[in-house]
């Protein structure tokens, strides 16, 4: 008879549960294994029967007091067995009791208020062409010029946890560009574009307000080629990110529930334009 076990996953184990991802078309980014691991490499959880892999999940901490679930899947053959909920509460153990949040797709919400999550609001998923002309600003300048201190305070504004690891190394991947938008002297926002298995993920995307978040779009879609697919997951709660997605001229094309088991954290949505994503918060 095969046993059902759970271990952490290996850097290389998650190359495999990314194409689980992709599988079920949540498009990851085409190099995220490694910035996702650097965030906490024993936060990524494996469910085997014997030597074969059939379900997987992501509990990242940050810091002592938050954490987010992600990546939980279970193969099409094994479900209805169990095995979703015993990795599960692998995860939930893995994160003690900080604040976690967890964006859950839409056949899923129910199970997950049954496990103690609250839906807070829904994020949209945007799709859209680029039009992949440079476009340049004078208060916008490469991160790569920022001493990674800045940045990582910047991000605390809009992030309930410390997240410095995975910052190093999500704005510094092949194929990216990470920009930010100084007012004052000093950071005030900033955004990533990243390769996807299709087109390209802006995320996050974090700005003062409205006109910098368009200013910040348009820089970092620039660098991708003309007519590619772009894609933005804008909190539907800032109107004027949805704004933002509708001038030009982006579909909607898939949503999730954000969900916490606590009372939500206190964050300036306004300000959120894009998240960073689905599977890491």
């Amino acid at each position: 008879m095969a046993e059902y076990h759970i271990k952490t996953m290996t850097r290389e184990q998650l190359d495999l549960a990314l194409d689980w991802a992709a599988a079920e078309g949540w498009n990851p980014g085409a190099y995220d294994a490694d910035p996702f691991y650097a965030a906490d490499p024993e936060g990524f959880f494996m469910g085997f029967l014997n030597d074969e892999p059939v379900s997987c999940i992501s509990a990242v901490r940050y810091g002592q007091g938050f954490g987010f679930i992600g990546f939980f899947m279970v193969n099409p053959e094994y479900r209805g067995n169990g095995y979703g909920f015993e990795i599960g509460q692998r995860a939930l153990k893995h994160l003690g009791g900080r604040l976690i949040g967890i964006d859950g797709v839409v056949a899923q919400q129910e199970n997950y208020k049954k496990a103690g999550f609250t839906l807070v609001y829904r994020n949209i998923r945007y799709e859209g062409i680029s039009g992949g002309e440079p476009w340049k600003h004078p208060h916008i300048t490469p991160l790569s010029s920022i001493p990674i201190e800045d940045i990582n305070a910047c991000d605390s504004r809009f992030f309930p946890g410390e997240r410095k690891r995975f910052l190093k190394s999500w704005i510094s991947r092949l194929g990216s560009t990470a920009l930010g938008i100084r007012r004052d002297g000093n950071l005030a926002g900033y955004g990533v574009l990243r390769p996807c298995r299709s087109g390209y993920k802006i995320g996050p995307l974090f700005a003062p307000d409205a006109e910098s978040a368009a200013v910040l779009f348009e820089a970092l879609s620039g660098h991708t080629e003309k007519g590619a697919l772009i894609y933005l997951d804008v909190p539907e709660i800032n109107p004027e990110a949805i704004a933002l997605a509708k001038e030009h001229h982006m579909k909607v094309v898939f949503e999730t529930a954000r969900m916490y088991n606590r009372k939500p954290p206190h964050l300036p949505v306004n300000e959120i334009f894009g998240i960073t994503t689905f599977e890491l918060g």
